[in-house]
């Protein structure tokens, strides 16, 4: 599929653009402090699902004692807002299916919200259950192709666990089921490799190819979804060529 940008590319792109204006940290935080309180724990030894999150923010620099007090939050041990975690579905243009996970403090607001994100971007709200058949929770890897050639990756990740590596232009797309996703990660690491980027995803079991305005309507929805401040991650099942991105 080179020459391709599925969602998950374009995905990585932005976020390293919210990195940068401080975005990302919002998230992160929210994230850690769900993962401290559903996680039962505040120890990253015993707690995998705050472990990443804790990993991840570090490698975006976040200062440690935010870290501590976003997972004191969760924990109870300082006061904070609660948030539930919920999932909403719908559809983008020519029947692309989305997938947004969000983290709210108010279910009314952000139901309300996400609906008209839907409608003023060309996007309809579904049900629940509609569309998220079509996704399959794997762990995601990818990794420059100038870090290893493709057959000693191939040979670490499968020895791993991994279930998959694919050719993707500049890069491989390692894929793993959930439970295996830490060990292929750490021994990506171990190899001398650090990921683009590593983390468990919701992967569509198949692509919409979009042009023209259908990509261009895609992307504002897609980019829309992902601004709200309630919103952690958003899925989809769409493939734009190059070509139409440029």
């Amino acid at each position: 599929m080179s020459g391709h940008s599925k969602w998950h590319t374009i995905k990585h792109k932005k976020g390293a653009l919210d990195a940068k204006r401080g975005k990302i940290f919002t998230k992160l935080i929210k994230e850690i402090t769900v993962a401290a309180r559903t996680g039962g724990s505040g120890d990253v030894d015993s707690n995998a699902r705050l472990r990443k999150a804790v990993t991840d923010a570090k490698g975006l620099n976040m200062p440690n004692e935010t870290i501590d007090r976003a997972v004191k939050r969760g924990t109870g041990q300082l006061d904070g807002v609660a948030y539930d975690e919920i999932t909403y579905e719908g559809y983008g243009p020519n029947g692309v299916a989305v997938l947004v996970e969000t983290m709210t403090d108010n279910r009314n607001r952000t139901v309300a919200e996400i609906r008209h994100v839907f409608s003023k971007n060309g996007g309809n709200m579904g049900e629940a259950g509609s569309v998220a058949w079509m996704f399959d929770k794997k762990g995601y890897i990818v990794v420059d192709k100038a870090a290893k050639t493709e057959d000693e990756l191939f040979e670490i990740v499968i020895e791993a666990g991994a279930d998959d590596m694919q050719d993707q232009g500049d890069v491989f797309e390692i894929f793993t089921s959930p439970d295996a996703f830490e060990a292929v990660s750490d021994a990506i690491k171990a190899a001398g490799i650090e990921p683009q980027a590593a983390e468990v995803s919701m992967i569509p079991q198949n692509y919409i190819a979009l042009t023209r305005g259908d990509a261009k309507t895609m992307l504002k929805l897609y980019e829309a979804l992902d601004d709200n401040d309630d919103v952690q991650k958003v899925y989809a099942n769409f493939d734009i060529d190059e070509s139409e991105m440029e």
